[in-house]
């Protein structure tokens, strides 16, 4: 059986006056961790790191990537129970600090890292987004004992397909996911972690708006399954 923690924060606290991407309510911490120890080599230990696409906004928390992922380990024979610290709105300041009060002191198997779309549509610095980014690498590697095979990035979606920003300047916000996206793999393949492009997945809903939440903006669970498709293979590939 699973134990659920959440661990409240103050908005006010975490995001200020600065504006965020529009969010339910889910701002919270989702902490859901397995309440037995790794027992053998199919009982992994997951930690996922990021903001509303990693919770899974406007979708129920099953159909989130990080648990479509376990029911996809699940069917290949592993055991795994995702640790979740993400919430809708989430900068990189604000993953960095969730962290620092999480106190994370367990190693995984494995983590997952996606984080910056926020950086982007709060007009922070690019070069704050690699600085930060860089940190949360070093974290998510640290947490995966050292061991950069066992690290995943997500690029960053293109939210200037959805309706959401239709009135918005939807080229501006497409150059600009890249430019931030050019940053994330070029310290990832530095790092020498794994890199999963998804972004070209999210643009699929150009054409398709059943990849697309009911709240117009965050991913359907559709889409999330698509980043399974590649994350999941990646994913068994690195712990072998």
């Amino acid at each position: 059986m699973k134990a659920v923690v959440l661990i409240l924060f103050g908005v006010g606290s975490l995001f200020g006056c600065a504006k965020t991407l529009p969010k339910g309510d889910e701002s919270f911490v989702q902490v859901t961790d397995t309440s037995t120890k790794m027992t053998n080599k199919n009982t992994l230990q997951y930690l996922a790191l990021g903001d509303s696409y990693t919770i899974g906004e406007s979708v129920d928390l099953s159909q989130s990537f990080p648990y479509q992922l376990k029911s996809n380990l699940t069917s290949q024979g592993y055991t795994t129970d995702p640790k979740i610290i993400a919430v809708t709105g989430w900068t990189t300041t604000d993953l960095i600090n969730a962290i620092a009060q999480a106190n994370l002191t367990q190693k995984y198997d494995f983590v997952t890292l996606l984080i910056g779309v926020n950086n982007q549509y709060q007009g922070k610095s690019q070069s704050q987004y690699r600085t930060e980014f860089i940190q949360l690498l070093n974290t998510a590697i640290a947490s995966a004992n050292g061991n950069k095979k066992h690290v995943f990035v997500l690029s960053i979606p293109d939210y200037s397909v959805t309706p959401f920003a239709q009135n918005s300047d939807k080229a501006k916000i497409a150059a600009e996911i890249d430019q931030f996206n050019d940053i994330n793999l070029y310290e990832s393949t530095n790092a020498g972690v794994n890199y999963l492009n998804i972004t070209g997945i999210s643009r699929q809903a150009t054409t398709d708006p059943t990849l697309i939440a009911t709240d117009g903006l965050h991913p359907s669970a559709k889409m999330y399954g698509l980043w399974v498709a590649g994350l999941a293979p990646m994913v068994v590939n690195n712990l072998k």
